[in-house]
């Protein structure tokens, strides 16, 4: 590779060395010089920010506009407003002309986040953009040419999306023409430690603080074993939040995060994460055998009172249990 991973995750701030996340990189780096459509896949909370900005910052439009926009945040009656422009009183509230993002765009990057939450219509438009590069302003019948590189993300199922009518397959796959998938933090492993130490650095610098928080081992072990459901996002919460509430022993312990994110040491199903193989192993099968013989042998023993006291049975030749070896025997009585 022309420019070195390390150079890159240098510049970007990426910290890690997981291979996924290597993987993801480095398809950012070899896809950058081309006008190639780009679909990022990922839960919440991953980082997959990262990957449009090295992707527009390594391409011949680096001089260019670089513009981000959250699909999901913006309302269903202005999206394609806001994608597209507008001209003078095409709506209420229209006051005056608007490019639009793929107007102001022209030339450089548009990087399209969370494209899963497009409504079916705008998902139409998009679709006509990517396949000639041209569009219509909303109450225009003027049309416009854009050379716009498109960079989608979405942390949606997308193949759960198409089959049930939420997204349209011929998009999908004029988006995936280079598909890159952002691996989640409890996938990263020892990732997970450095970047807590790297988001607490930051966090005693940008307050101050005469030393950053660091991890104890039982803590280590904690943030190993936990889920992680807001990935690095929330992480970089966690890191700043124990920063600000642990004073003196700038160390973060298993007790401390029982006394301040008790949440981190219980799964989904409300069961600890830090009982070890040890403990989840050492169940006592014997004992347990032995009290199960003995309620059986009490059982029996009362099953024999209540024949005696409904008229008697004889007790010459009956059958009577016994405990050898861990196992019942049967004899005869003589």
């Amino acid at each position: 590779m022309a420019v070195s991973l390390q150079n890159i995750k240098k510049k970007y701030m990426v910290v890690g060395e997981c291979e996924a996340l290597n993987r993801a990189i480095e398809s950012a780096v070899r896809v950058a010089p081309t006008d190639m459509s780009v679909l990022i896949v990922g839960e919440s909370g991953v980082g997959k920010e990262v990957i449009p900005r090295i992707i527009h910052e390594n391409s011949a439009r680096k001089s260019k506009k670089y513009i981000a926009v959250n699909c999901g945040s913006i309302p269903e009656g202005t999206i394609d407003s806001e994608l597209f422009g507008h001209e003078k009183g095409s709506f209420t509230g229209a006051i005056g002309e608007h490019d639009g993002y793929f107007g102001a765009a022209n030339g450089g990057t548009l990087f399209l986040d969370e494209v899963g939450e497009l409504p079916m219509s705008t998902q139409a438009r998009l679709l006509r953009v990517l396949e000639t590069g041209e569009y219509m302003r909303v109450g225009s019948s003027e049309v416009r040419k854009t050379n716009v590189r498109i960079v989608a993300a979405t942390n949606v199922n997308m193949q759960r999306a198409i089959a049930t009518g939420h997204f349209r397959q011929d998009l999908y796959y004029r988006l995936n023409v280079m598909p890159i998938a952002m691996p989640a933090l409890r996938e990263r492993g020892e990732d997970i430690p450095l970047l807590f130490k790297h988001f607490a650095m930051q966090t005693a610098e940008k307050y101050q603080m005469d030393e950053p928080v660091t991890l104890a081992a039982d803590a280590r072990e904690v943030f190993m074993r936990y889920s992680w459901p807001g990935n690095i996002r929330q992480l970089r919460n966690i890191a700043e939040n124990l920063s600000i509430s642990i004073v003196g022993n700038r160390q973060v312990t298993k007790a401390t995060i029982e006394r301040l994110l008790p949440e981190m040491l219980v799964d989904g199903g409300g069961h600890s994460l830090m009982s070890s193989a040890t403990e989840r192993d050492s169940h006592n099968y014997d004992v347990e055998r032995e009290i199960i013989f003995k309620m059986l042998l009490e059982l029996h023993a009362d099953v024999e009172s209540l024949k005696e006291m409904m008229g008697g049975t004889k007790k010459t030749g009956k059958k009577q249990l016994t405990l050898k070896n861990d196992e019942f025997e049967e004899y005869e009585e003589q």
